[in-house]
Formats: structure tokens, sequence, C-alpha cells
């Protein structure tokens, strides 16, 4: 930038040079109007050289500027998201979900080391550190047995799977529920306070700082702010109907229970008070997420079941159909499970609230069974 400011006020050097040959030369010539004549003339085309050259190379320098700092943008895909486009996720040259760009072999500074795969664990096993049977009875924050990579799956590598790939750079954000800007601590805690039913974490505490240098350390190939393909959740297409919940038990019965029980209590590694955790998690009852929790609301949960269950489906080969997902997500919800004090005073400004948000006060005036389980009434164009 400077270098270009400098270029040019050279080309204006070179204008007011000839300008100053002017006043110079015709000292010696006042004497002879002819000759006077003739170096006005060429007084003249110097000063039109001088401006035309100052134009010119300006010209060039600002070409040259725009097209190095096109060169300098990263290649960023800005396609629309897509459950079933994901060859250009694993297939391009700028993989941001790349196994590879995971290895924290490389970390030299050893205290970033350590905090990055102590937040990592704590991503993954959240029950045994945080849980209400960690061993550390001080850090027992989270009120259930449930882990983050319940929801964030692989550890939040896993695309269309609420994955933290391309989180760190859009916070802070506006966040409806609060009508507020928020950053990722607050999110963190969110979390905490919804999906594993519990506390907030210090913001200053160690494994606070653990989970943001986890979650910085997988987005360190991302682009600042930019929505990537595999963020958040797949989109589906809403049935214009009410959720079946008959259907949804079958659907249940065929594709869910044989990993999270009949009772939908999900598979123990141990008994309870043993700090062993769940194989596959519950999907209501006591030890689950609460209703505050977004996976509570139909739209979100049946977003992630059509992308990721069964769990081990491939990534972007869904075996659900949208119709399968919408009905057994509201099936699931359809539950008892921990209440979450205080839901009366997210989204102070109701117009925010999503259709799908199953407990009131609400704006409009659809029954409260109709925000549970549809239909929802929007464009999907």
């Amino acid at each position: 930038m400077w270098d270009n400011l400098l270029s040019f006020a050279a080309c204006q050097k070179l204008t007011v040079f000839c300008a100053g040959q002017k006043e110079l030369n015709m000292e010696g010539f006042k004497g002879d109007k002819q000759q006077t004549k003739l170096l006005n003339v060429i007084q003249q085309l110097l000063l039109a050289l001088g401006v035309t050259a100052v134009i010119s190379i300006a010209g060039i320098l600002i070409l040259y500027q725009g097209s190095a700092d096109k060169s300098s943008q990263p290649d960023i895909d800005h396609s629309p998201l897509s459950e079933t486009d994901v060859k250009p996720i694993y297939g391009r040259a700028r993989d941001y979900f790349d196994p590879a760009n995971f290895d924290t072999a490389g970390i030299t500074n050893p205290i970033e080391k350590s905090f990055i795969q102590y937040g990592e664990r704590l991503i993954n096993k959240t029950d045994r550190y945080l849980g209400p049977e960690a061993k550390d009875p001080s850090l027992r924050f989270a009120g259930n047995n449930l882990n983050c990579s319940n929801c964030h799956l692989d550890g939040g590598k896993r695309p269309f799977a609420a994955p933290f790939i391309g989180v760190w750079g859009t916070y802070p954000n506006f966040r409806g529920r609060d009508n507020n800007f928020g950053t990722l601590e607050d999110r963190i805690n969110g979390c905490m306070q919804r999906s594993l039913n519990g506390k907030p974490l210090p913001v200053d505490g160690r494994e606070m700082k653990a989970m943001l240098a986890y979650i910085k350390f997988l987005n360190k190939k991302v682009p600042i702010g930019v929505k990537i393909k595999g963020q958040g959740y797949a989109a589906i297409k809403v049935p214009n109907r009410a959720a079946n919940l008959q259907h949804g038990s079958k659907v249940f019965a065929q594709y869910c229970s044989s990993c999270h029980g009949k009772d939908g209590q999900g598979k123990r590694r141990g008994h309870p008070g043993e700090d062993k955790g769940y194989l596959y998690p519950p999907l209501w009852g006591h030890d689950s997420f609460n209703d505050g929790a977004g996976m509570h609301r139909l739209l979100t949960a049946a977003k992630f079941i059509k992308a990721n269950m069964p769990y081990g489906v491939p990534v972007g080969k869904p075996l659900l159909s949208d119709e399968q997902a919408y009905d057994v997500a509201a099936y699931i919800n359809s539950f008892p499970r921990p209440e979450k004090a205080d839901k009366h005073k997210d989204y102070p400004n109701l117009k925010l609230k999503p259709q799908d948000c199953p407990y009131p006060p609400y704006a409009d005036t659809m029954s409260l069974e109709r925000h549970r389980i549809g239909p929802y009434v929007f464009n999907q164009s």
C-alpha cells in the first residue's frame, strides 16, 4: 500500500518538474518571441506527457493492487450446503475436514499441546471429567452422563453433525435466544446448561480454555467468518403435515432401538457410579438432555438424525428419508426429560422464536402441540 502511494507521488513530482522547467526556461528566452513560442509548445507537450504518465501509472498500480488482493483470498466454496454433496468435502484440494488437519503431533509448544489435547478429551469424555460421576467433585459441572461428542460427532469433526470446523471465526455473533451478541464461551455454557443439564463452566477456568484451544486448533485452516460445506446440519424437506408419532415409533424400533434400547435409555459401559459412561446415550429420561436443549426441537433433531443415524452411516449417504427422520425425531422428543428452569426467559423478542421451539410463550397463535410436532408454516423454496 505504501509503495503504491510513493510511486504515485513520484508521478506527481514528474508533473511539477515539467511545470518548473517552463518557468526556468522562459527566463532565457524573453527577448526572442519565436523561440518563446516554440518553447511554449514543447513545454505543453511535456506537461501533457507528465499528466498522462501519472494517470497511466496510477491505473496500472490500481489494477495490480486489485489483482494482488484477489489472488491473496482463500479458495472458498460458497455453493449451498447439501447432505448429498460429499465429494466437494472430501475430494477438493482444500479440505477443511481432512483428518490430517487435526493431528496434534506437529504442535511444538508443550503447553499449547496439552491444552488442545485436554480439550479434546473433555469433548469426547465429558462424562468422565465433568459429569456427575467425575472423580473430582469440584469438576462435576454436567448434570448428566452425556458427552459433547454425542451431538458433535467424532469430537466435532464430522460434517453435518454440528461440527466445530467453521465455528471459531463466527463468534461473537447474534443469538435470537438471548436477543444479544454472544461469545463462544457463552455458547459452550449454553450447552453445559441445556444439553448436559448442568451449570456453566468458569469462563477463565482451565476446562473452558482447553475447549477453546481445541476448537481453535480444528479451525486453523478455515477462513475467518466463512460458512463452509458440512457446517451445521444437513438440509431436509420438511413434510407439510404434523409428525406421525406412530410411524416414528416404527422407525425407532427398526433403526434406533438396537443401540439406544427399546426404552430409549441407551447402553452403559458399566453400572451407574462406575465413571464409565455410555456406549450409546439415552435419548430421553433423567440422564438425557433437558427440554431447553436445541436437540429437543423437532426440526433440529430431524436434520441431525437424517444425516447421521443410524450411527455409522457414511457422510452424505443417508439411510433415512426426510419423512422418517421427521417422525422419529418427534417420537423421541415426545417422552419426558429433565426440565430447564426459566425457559420463559428465552427469546426476549418472541418474533425471533423458531416455530419448532417446544415451549411457550409465543408471538403467534399456533397451538403448543403444533409448535412441537407441526405442521409448520414457512417457505422452503
